[in-house]
């Protein structure tokens, strides 16, 4: 049973402080090796994404015992209540490693319609986004402000982010090549801070693929607080992974939507 002393919001923020305690004290240390996950590429995964994933996992045994897990480095856990809670407990581990400062833990809450309360914590920085059907803000070193994105509407005035410069296929990478060469300003690596720089209305526009439902879902519900918009590259509910594409204006994702189609 659903522990009604803490709103869903208080339950998101002790997942988000859980993971920050675990994940700090093996940053920029020599003794955060990592494991290869892949069979083909590198995909790491370090004693830090699973430790902070499992500290999660006891806050939601605790307050949320019947809700289900979606994360990335244990089984799912499959909930009664009909809502999920999807971790990343680093997104951006090839940052982790490298020592920058621009990957995060991701906490989203679902439903059967997709997230509706999302957290983008960055621990190192110590910012923290956050979005949710009545807010949408930011904490960090410069105290607490709203989250808006920005309004820019036509593609030459906007900035473009993704995190690899390969983004996916081939074709993929002709899609996204496309919106570039229309943008101003188009900048790589990232991760899911990309995302929040557009809640926080510093960017325009993000457009990845090859996504999994625990990279996408915080974002989605953070950005959408702030105004934005996020689908797939086809305009359909983009929670399930694969390609999104994130603006923060209806024209921008309308004219790079066109783009990525080929139009």
């Amino acid at each position: 049973m659903t522990n009604a002393a803490l709103s869903d919001l208080d339950v998101a923020h002790l997942l988000a402080d859980a993971a920050r305690a675990a994940i700090l004290p093996h940053f920029r240390k020599l003794s955060s090796a990592a494991e290869n996950k892949a069979q083909d590429g590198f995909d790491p995964v370090t004693i830090a994404d699973r430790a902070a994933e499992r500290a999660m996992r006891e806050i939601l045994s605790q307050h949320r015992p019947a809700d289900g897990i979606l994360g990335e480095e244990y089984d799912n856990l499959v909930g009664t209540s009909g809502r999920t809670w999807v971790l990343d407990p680093i997104d951006g581990t090839r940052g982790f490693i490298s020592g920058t400062p621009t990957w995060g833990v991701l906490i989203a809450l679902s439903d059967e319609t997709g997230p509706f309360l999302g957290i983008i914590d960055q621990p190192y920085i110590g910012e923290r986004f956050v979005g949710g059907a009545d807010i949408a803000s930011v904490t960090g070193p410069l105290g607490v402000a709203n989250l808006n994105c920005r309004t820019t509407t036509d593609l030459a005035q906007a900035t473009l982010f993704t995190t690899f410069p390969e983004v996916g296929t081939p074709e993929d990478r002709a899609a996204f090549e496309r919106v570039s060469a229309q943008v101003q300003l188009t900048r790589f690596g990232c991760d899911c801070y990309a995302y929040a720089l557009l809640a926080a209305g510093q960017i325009d526009l993000v457009i990845e693929s090859v996504l999994n439902p625990y990279d996408i879902q915080a974002p989605i519900a953070v950005i959408q607080a702030a105004g934005g918009i996020v689908t797939d590259w086809d305009g359909a509910l983009a929670h399930n992974g694969g390609r999104a594409l994130a603006a923060a204006t209806p024209e921008l994702h309308r004219a790079a939507m066109d783009l990525l189609k080929g139009a």
